[in-house]
């Protein structure tokens, strides 16, 4: 695991911790599961996904130009 600090609103905050208390879980875990739920969401959007791939074939060729190396 990874361990990271997110700066939550006050009120989000509460409200969080309210909906892990009624579900007898913890904050980590509803965080969680609602960061995975996200993600699954936007993998599955056919627009983000094509966004990413554009993005991410960018990123491939300004490395591959600040490097000097061609692109496989």
């Amino acid at each position: 695991t990874k361990q990271t600090t997110v700066r939550v609103p006050d009120g989000l905050a509460d409200d969080a911790e309210a909906v892990a208390r009624v579900r007898g879980e913890s904050v980590n875990k509803l965080i969680i599961d609602s960061l995975a739920a996200e993600i699954e969401r936007v993998r599955a959007d056919e627009s983000f996904t094509t966004r990413a791939k554009k993005l991410l074939e960018r990123d491939q060729e300004i490395l591959a130009d600040s490097l000097g190396d061609p692109l496989p």
